[in-house]
């Protein structure tokens, strides 16, 4: 389950124009944010093996992200697990294992999620490893969805929802859901909540020291 985590994740925090589809918000928020930073829950749900109900996993922590390629993710319960990409590794600190792994970030990113957030600068850039298309409107929120070209990784689909915020005259939306859907049938669900959208992070959040003791395993 730790080790599923790596592939699942990164998306982040933003303000964009009202009264858009889904399209409209996922490009103005890879044009318009640059920082951020929220509270997530992420609950990952596998699929059903015969006679068992479906495994159901809760993890709360902290995010935040800086562009380009800089990204953190804080796992605080029920294990202490931290994320981090520097911009050129991508470091995953097992704290219960006291383990590292290193791996290249440029090799890794790819068509995952954290592309949608960390790495393209439009959404024409994106379309040259996503399938973008508006979703409908469901529970509030405005969706768009994101299918992988590539068949070659373990990423299926990418919905993200986002949500309208202010009054008429200042309306935003802001990123409120990402929903991952991997190759396995494995689902997983992050809901952000506190967005600081383009805050002052300094550099140090996005480096990461090997731990003392640490076994460090790179990839």
């Amino acid at each position: 389950m730790k080790r599923c985590l790596i592939t699942l994740f990164l998306t982040a925090s933003c303000a964009i124009s009202a009264n858009a589809g889904g399209l409209q918000s996922l490009e103005t928020f890879v044009k318009t944010v640059k920082t951020g930073q929220a509270d997530f829950t992420q609950v990952v749900t596998s699929p059903a093996r015969e006679g068992q109900a479906p495994r159901v996993k809760t993890s709360t922590g902290k995010f935040e992200f800086s562009r380009p390629n800089r990204f953190r993710f804080d796992y605080a319960k029920p294990f202490v697990q931290t994320i981090v990409a520097d911009g050129q590794t991508l470091w995953l600190h097992d704290v219960d294992l006291n383990q590292v792994t290193a791996r290249k970030q440029a090799a890794v990113l790819g068509t995952t999620p954290a592309a949608l957030i960390a790495s393209a600068a439009d959404v024409r850039a994106l379309q040259e490893d996503f399938v973008l298309s508006d979703a409908p409107d469901k529970d509030g929120l405005q969706w768009v969805m994101a299918k992988p070209k590539s068949n070659d990784g373990q990423l299926q689909s990418v919905r993200v929802g986002f949500k309208a915020a202010g009054d008429a005259a200042n309306a935003t939306s802001t990123l409120a859901v990402l929903e991952i859907l991997d190759s396995f049938g494995q689902r997983s669900v992050l809901s952000f909540a506190g967005f600081k959208v383009n805050p002052a992070l300094p550099v140090s959040s996005f480096n990461f020291q090997i731990p003392t003791g640490a076994d460090v395993i790179r990839q």
